[in-house]
Formats: structure tokens, sequence, C-alpha cells
């Protein structure tokens, strides 16, 4: 009868790397929970009272949503996102780099929604309301997970808008995504994939069988 000799360091790192992604989707199911709770409780904010708007990243379930109110002394760039309006019309979004005052983090706002991507938008600063939030979210899913990514910094979204622009939709609840179910199934996926391809390897190993 012929036997297969399995590799032991081979076999032992595959066996690692399958516990790795087994724990990272563990991970991202509390992670679901977690982030369930805290969308709940940013679901009730807008209600609650104003709060002064918050200098550093991260910012906490208990501001998210909240009104609040900025100075931006002057601004010093912009940035464009695809957005909503609370019209309900499409576009894209502009997104204020302001100074708050000679050092510091600053404040970003978002300011309006416009049709162009290009556009100049005409204003300068001034005293902003609105409701608190946080910046769009670029980061990679591997430095997301591997807590690595830097934390989002807190934006106010502007109430009125400046002349030329549309006000940008109120932050809801809804429009946060909770995607750790879906991260979840990847890392089990990954996990399933890692041992079925490591199976066909070992069986490649076992040589031919000889005739009696």
């Amino acid at each position: 009868m012929t036997r297969m000799r399995i590799p032991v360091i081979p076999t032992l790192i595959v066996a690692a790397a399958i516990a790795v992604m087994i724990a990272l989707g563990v991970w991202q199911l509390q992670r679901r929970g977690e982030k369930e709770a805290m969308l709940a409780l940013a679901a009730a904010n807008p209600t609650k009272p104003s709060i002064s708007y918050p200098a550093m990243a991260p910012v906490h379930p208990d501001l998210l949503f909240r009104r609040s109110s900025v100075q931006c002394i002057r601004v010093t760039g912009w940035r464009t996102e695809a957005g909503r309006a609370a019209d309900g019309s499409t576009g894209y979004r502009y997104l204020a780099e302001c100074a708050t005052g000679a050092e510091g983090p600053g404040a970003l706002v978002a300011i309006g929604v416009g049709q162009k991507p290009d556009l100049k938008p005409d204003w300068t600063g001034g005293q902003v309301r609105g409701w608190i939030s946080q910046e769009p979210d670029h980061r990679s899913l591997l430095s997301r997970t591997g807590g690595s990514a830097s934390p989002l910094r807190p934006m106010l979204i502007a109430q009125q808008p400046p002349a030329g622009l549309k006000a940008v939709a109120p932050p809801s609840a809804a429009d946060v995504p909770n995607n750790h179910l879906a991260y979840a199934v990847q890392w089990f996926f990954f996990a399933a994939v890692a041992v079925v391809i490591y199976l066909l390897a070992l069986r490649k190993r076992v040589p031919p069988s000889r005739p009696s």
C-alpha cells in the first residue's frame, strides 16, 4: 500500500494561516454587534442638544450626529467626494479643510453639494452649524483589519450651504455601512479555500500505486 508522508512544516504554516483567518472572521462577527449598538446610539443623537465640536479623532459614538458648530477661520484646501444633497439629488460633495486657530488639527466641513467636480466654491470660511460626522473612509480592508489604520477625523456636515451649492443630506445611521458580517464571511471563505487547496496539494504528493 502506498503511504503519503505529510510535510510537517508546510502543514503547520497552513494550519496557522487558517487559524488566523477563522479568528479574524470571529472578530468581525463581534465587531458587527458593536457596530449595531453604535448605530442605535447614533440614530437618537440628532435630537439631543448641541455640543462642542470634537477637535481630535476618533469620534466617539456619543458624539456622532450630534448638532454642533465650528468657526472656520480660513479654508486651506478643498476635497470633493460623491455625495447626496438634502433634496435627494446626487452630485459632488465639497469638503473644506478649515483652519480653526494658529495651531491645531483644524476642522473638516462638508459645506455643500454641487454638480461639477471642479467647481470653485465662493466660500472662504465663517461660523458653520450642522451635525458631527466622520470623514469619508478610504482605508483599505487590510489596514482596518490589522489595526494599522488611522482613526477617522471628525467632520461637520453644514446645515446651510453657501451660494451655488445645495445643502448636504443630514447624517443618518442608515448611511453608515455595517459590513462586518460580509467581512466575516470573506475570512471564513478564505479559510475554506485554503483547506481545499492544501488538501489538493497533498493529494498530488501521493505516489502512483505500483501494480501488484
